[in-house]
């Protein structure tokens, strides 16, 4: 199957939560890390992000959260640009970002750091917390032990739940299973799973790519900053092309 045939049908404006268009990026002057990438996610879907190292994927999470200069092409979030937001704005307009490291407050408790996920409209705690917790129940137990004596898999899990306080309209996670063993790998997975089962459309950059293409609806293969190619989870798995040129190194040995 070609990547042209895999492709999924274009999304009804009425749906889109997230279009990225034709988007060009960089960190330093004249120097583009993404150079013309696309990306549309419809509401209550989960996206994945694929390709090899180099290819922009962490990028172009942080161009849509603000992190990295957009020099060309538009990001809307519900039909509004958010190109030059920053990251206070993106939280109130529905966006919420998990980076890869460095996600949660080592010093605060757990619910101290869903508490700071709330600054901008604490008066939603209670409601919020039952559901993060209806995802993370075992994190509703834990609520007053400090975020540093959890364990890598634990914090992701609480960096998941900081960002789901603010009732986000898309979250955005960079490298979920990254740095963890093999079994929270794929507890990550399930999590990320159920977060998007409960409503929130997601978008998720991904270096274990088979596991990413089996449980996304749709996924995009970057490749030097472009979508290379794009279609439903289950196309991509089964793309020749895709297999050859990336499946074969990505993830190959976490591929069932």
């Amino acid at each position: 199957m070609s990547s042209e045939t895999a492709a999924a049908p274009t999304p009804a404006s009425g749906d889109v939560v997230v279009d990225v268009k034709d988007l060009f990026a960089g960190y330093l002057p004249g120097i583009n890390i993404i150079n013309g990438a696309n990306l549309v996610a419809r509401k209550g879907e989960l996206i994945g992000i694929i390709g090899p190292n180099g290819a922009g994927k962490s990028t172009l999470l942080k161009a849509i959260f603000g992190l990295v200069k957009v020099r060309e092409g538009d990001i809307t979030v519900n039909g509004e640009s958010i190109v030059g937001l920053k990251a206070d704005k993106l939280v109130q307009r529905g966006v919420a970002f998990v980076p890869q490291t460095n996600n949660v407050f080592p010093s605060l408790s757990i619910e101290e750091n869903l508490q700071m996920g709330l600054y901008q409209n604490p008066k939603i705690y209670a409601e919020r917390l039952e559901f993060v917790t209806g995802i993370f129940a075992e994190l509703g137990k834990r609520l007053k032990q400090r975020a540093g004596s959890l364990s890598g898999g634990e914090r992701q899990m609480v960096a998941m739940s900081r960002a789901l306080m603010m009732d986000p309209s898309v979250l955005l996670l960079d490298e979920p299973s990254a740095g963890l063993s093999p079994v929270r790998q794929d507890d990550a997975f399930i999590r990320v799973s159920d977060i998007n089962k409960a409503g929130v459309t997601t978008i998720m950059v991904e270096q274990n790519a088979r596991r990413c293409l089996q449980i996304c609806d749709r996924g995009y293969v970057l490749d030097q900053g472009r979508d290379a190619h794009q279609g439903t989870g289950r196309d991509l798995l089964n793309d020749p092309q895709v297999i050859g040129l990336y499946l074969g190194t990505l993830g190959a040995d976490e591929g069932h």
